[in-house]
């Protein structure tokens, strides 16, 4: 009988990765709508930093697992993956700092998309474009 370690349970299926970019998401919106300064934005910025690590280590178990299957295509969907996250962290960063955010926020979600697009497409992703 094969032993089940927790890495193989986490990069078995796209659902720990999909909640983990979820709630990344959804801390990162919350955070960039609250006022600059606070101490609420900073601790919900503190959190999703966390959840970034967690999408970057979920997405990369899941990388080194299906990468087999389309190496090159995985390999774009990491990288603007990591590009999504980035953009997240410039937006708050950029903010508290007085900076202009627009571009950033555009590039943001021109990455989101495109990650999005291209993790749904995949094998291993939901078929909703098939």
């Amino acid at each position: 009988m094969k032993e089940v370690t927790v890495l193989d349970a986490l990069a078995s299926t796209t659902h720990f990765h999909i909640f983990t970019w979820v709630v990344g998401i959804l801390l990162f919106l919350v955070a960039a709508v609250m006022a600059n300064g606070t101490k609420g934005r900073k601790i919900t910025h503190m959190i999703a930093r966390l959840f970034y690590v967690l999408i970057v280590i979920s997405g990369a178990l899941l990388f080194f697992k299906y990468s087999s299957a389309d190496a090159a295509l995985y390999g774009v969907k990491f990288l603007l993956g990591l590009l999504t996250i980035g953009m997240m962290e410039m937006v708050l960063v950029r903010a508290d700092k007085g900076k202009s955010i627009t571009g950033v926020w555009i590039l943001f979600f021109v990455f989101l998309f495109a990650t999005m697009f291209l993790g749904f497409k995949l094998p291993v992703g939901i078929s909703w474009f098939a």
